[in-house]
Formats: structure tokens, C-alpha cells, sequence
């Protein structure tokens, strides 16, 4: 009799083992793997005609995917942005044992991202990125971009057909900018309605705006400043302050700061003028003349540092 439920509770409880291997094997497998295992091997793969080939202070382009520290999340975030890629994913390794962590804190970090976003070309940046993250260590990084395809071709097409009229190569690179800096400013008005109640008709807040419609925010008009720098094969980058955002350029071995939306003033009676009281000027002078909106992170825009 004894022999005869032993035998019973043997093959009940062979039966429950199989039972769980059917519905939980696969998530056993990859617990196992994902404790026993090295992450597995991840490459970048195809990047985009707008991928930047360039290194930053704060971020560094990468080919290493399994971070050890938050220094190599942060550059794993850039160098998937810059690719232009709208799904990624990556594998923390258990020897960082606080990856999953720092993942966290990164995604939940607005201002890193976007000062990672401002550093990357136009057409790439995220109108909104989305971090997924599970306990074995895999990172699903989600990204929609802030242009469309048909948004970036018209916009190739109008600047391909003004850049040929506005940019001549019998100019310094200085007289180049300048030419793009009051284009801008005199066939756009600043969008007021948005930039108080949140809502226009304009897609000012992109370079769509300004170039199409006439109308941006601070964010068109670096955008599309941006998009020319990039055609004159000038490094620049976007920094932003927690109300604001304009261009970083790299011009005569320095970075320096030029802020459309600061030299296209709104004034009482409507009317337009045109200023260069923001073009390529130091951080001194800039914080100087304007010592509340663009205060930024000296850290994330190293380049701009004041020494």
C-alpha cells in the first residue's frame, strides 16, 4: 500500500514538473541563460543619412551595447538617437548591478533626454522616446520621430532651392551664417498663440513652420538654423535652457551661441525688426545680456562651459 502511493505522489508530482516546464520552460530558460549567461552580442547595424559622426563632451557615439555604467547608458541613448533608428534594444549585464536602476532614472529624466535629443540632428530627435525594461536585463528603447518622411522631403526641397540663392562660396563662413540668421527673421514672425496657450494653427514649434508658414517658436527657428548649419557642413548642436532653446555653433575653433528668437524681438506696435545681439557671442556675453532665460546645464553643454 505504501509502495503504491509513493508510487501515486511520484508520478504526481512528475506530472506537476512537466506540467510547469510546458506553461513556465521558456521563462525558465531565460532566467537561467540570463543568470548563467553573457548578454547576448548586440550591433548597431544601418544608420541614416543624418547620423552624426561627431563625439560631445557629455555624449560619445558607440559601438559597445552592454553598458557598465551610466556613462555608457547615456551614450547608448545618443548613439541610438543619431542612428535615426525607431526600435532598439540592449542587455544590462548582471555585473552592473544596478543597471536596471539607472535605466529607470534615465528614463524618467526628462531634461538628460532632451539635452541627449538637442545634440543630435533634426530629422533623428524624438517628438517622444518610451523605455521598456524587464528583470532579465533587457532594455526596449521606442522612439517616434519629430519629423515625418513627407515633413523632411518638402523641407530638403525648400532649403536645397534657397540655399543655392542665399549661400555663395565668395563668402566668409561668418557673412554665410549672418545671410541664413536674417533670412529666417524676416519671412517668420514669432508664434505668440503657441508659445502662450499651447495651441496654433502653425507648426511653428518645428522647421516646418518658419519655412512654410511663416510662423515659430523658439524651437523652429533653431531647428531650421539647424538644418542650414548642417547644409554648410558647420558643427552645431541645440542647447536648451528649462523655458528655452537655441543654436550652438562652432565657428573660428570655439563654440558660441546664436539665438534667432532673441534677435526676432516682439514688440507692442507688431512691428519686425532685426537684431544680432545673439549671434555668435560667448557664454559671458551671453548671460550678460540675458541673465534668466538661458541659463543651461554647464555640465550636459560642456562646450559652452564658462571658464
Amino acid at each position: 500500500m505504501k509502495n503504491a502511493i509513493s508510487i501515486f505522489l511520484t508520478l504526481v508530482l512528475m506530472g506537476m514538473i512537466v506540467t510547469i516546464y510546458m506553461v513556465y520552460g521558456k521563462v525558465i530558460e531565460e532566467m537561467l541563460n540570463a543568470y548563467f549567461s553573457p548578454p547576448p552580442e548586440v550591433t548597431l547595424g544601418k544608420v541614416n543619412e543624418y547620423y552624426r559622426n561627431v563625439d560631445f563632451d557629455f555624449v560619445q557615439n558607440t559601438n559597445y551595447f552592454i553598458p557598465d555604467d551610466m556613462q555608457d547608458l547615456l551614450n547608448i541613448y545618443y548613439t541610438v538617437l543619431n542612428s535615426g533608428k525607431t526600435k532598439f534594444s540592449f542587455y544590462c549585464p548582471k555585473e552592473y548591478t544596478t543597471c536596471l536602476e539607472d535605466v529607470k532614472i534615465l528614463a524618467n529624466d526628462q531634461n538628460t533626454l532632451s539635452d541627449i535629443n538637442n545634440y543630435v540632428h533634426p530629422y533623428n530627435s524624438f517628438a517622444h522616446i518610451e523605455t521598456e525594461y524587464d528583470s532579465l536585463g533587457r532594455v526596449n528603447l521606442t522612439i517616434k520621430h519629430a519629423y515625418t518622411k513627407k515633413q523632411i522631403q518638402e523641407i530638403n526641397e525648400k532649403i536645397e532651392s534657397l540655399y543655392t540663392l542665399l549661400v555663395s562660396e565668395n563668402n566668409s563662413e561668418y557673412k554665410n551664417i549672418e545671410i541664413i540668421h536674417d533670412y529666417i527673421i524676416d519671412h517668420s514672425k514669432y508664434d505668440s498663440e503657441r508659445a502662450e496657450k499651447d495651441d496654433s494653427p502653425y507648426h511653428s514649434d518645428t522647421a516646418y513652420g518658419p519655412l512654410f508658414e511663416g510662423y515659430a517658436t523658439c524651437g523652429g527657428y533653431t531647428d531650421l538654423m539647424e538644418l542650414y548649419l548642417e547644409k554648410m557642413n558647420i558643427k552645431s548642436f541645440k542647447v536648451s535652457s528649462e523655458e528655452h532653446v537655441w543654436n550652438a555653433v562652432y565657428y573660428n575653433n570655439e563654440w558660441l551661441h546664436l539665438d534667432i528668437t532673441w534677435d526676432d524681438p516682439v514688440v507692442d506696435d507688431g512691428s519686425d525688426h532685426l537684431t544680432h545681439n545673439y549671434f555668435l557671442i560667448d557664454t559671458n556675453r551671453l548671460h550678460e545680456m540675458e541673465p534668466t532665460q538661458h541659463i543651461f546645464n554647464e555640465e550636459h553643454y560642456y562646450e559652452l562651459k564658462k571658464f
